[in-house]
């Protein structure tokens, strides 16, 4: 993948070529268990929340690549220089289950429309992985955004991954774990490595996203629930 990853940057028109490139090869992982309409549905489901992220980070000011994709990991945007500030981590983390879930939300009403099975499905799964994204822990989004309301609330999503876990034994629920391991020390035991006021905010803004943060996953959580029953 990294060899693959290094052509496609290499060539001419290489972001659009990274971005695209890396599309079709999970198109196609995903299309031999899934089929083609389904593989193509759910990776335009993952573009359009990483485009959710590219938007604000470039609103934002910040440098930062095209979407990437690996089958059955996901796909991810890399920002080449950090946020100034919490607020601004938190604005970009935030766009991108917000635009996941308006694609969703579309997929939802054309599958009412049409009688689509297909759609309503596509629909059910986005609403699910925007959700699993906002678990408060780092890599994840929710993560990100809950570290302007205290980095104290990542010690809620250790819990959440560990019975997800015991739920369903996924690897990747391991491999976010290690990942978080830094963010979760840090919430029990601060340290210096970033200033302090980098995590200082507006007490309207740490309102604000709290409200935005918990309206979007009981959102999420009601749907997934109903498309689920529909779906059963």
């Amino acid at each position: 993948m990294k060899i693959l990853l290094a052509i496609f940057s290499g060539l001419k028109f290489g972001k659009l070529l990274t971005t695209g490139g890396t599309m079709l090869l999970s198109m196609l992982a995903y299309s031999w268990i899934f089929g083609w309409p389904y593989a193509v549905g759910f990776v335009l489901l993952l573009l359009v929340h990483e485009l959710g992220h590219y938007v604000a980070a470039r609103q934002r000011g910040l440098n930062v690549g095209v979407p990437t994709f690996i089958p059955f990991v996901g796909a991810w945007i890399q920002l080449k220089e950090q946020p100034m500030n919490v607020e601004t981590e938190a604005y970009v983390a935030l766009a991108g289950p917000v635009t996941g879930t308006a694609a969703a939300m579309g997929c939802y009403w054309l599958g009412r429309e049409y009688g689509s099975q297909l759609l309503m499905v596509l629909s059910y799964v986005g609403c699910m992985l925007n959700l699993f994204n906002l678990i408060p822990v780092s890599p994840l989004d929710g993560g990100r955004i809950t570290a302007i309301i205290s980095p104290k609330v990542w010690l809620l999503g250790l819990p959440l991954l560990v019975g997800l876990f015991f739920y369903n034994h996924s690897p990747m629920l391991i491999l976010i774990a290690v990942l978080a391991y830094p963010q979760i020390k840090r919430a029990i035991w601060p340290d210096n490595s970033l200033p302090e006021e980098y995590y200082r905010a507006d007490i309207n803004d740490r309102v604000n996203y709290a409200v935005l943060y918990l309206g979007l996953v009981a959102f999420l959580g009601m749907m997934s629930y109903s498309l689920h029953q529909n779906l059963s």
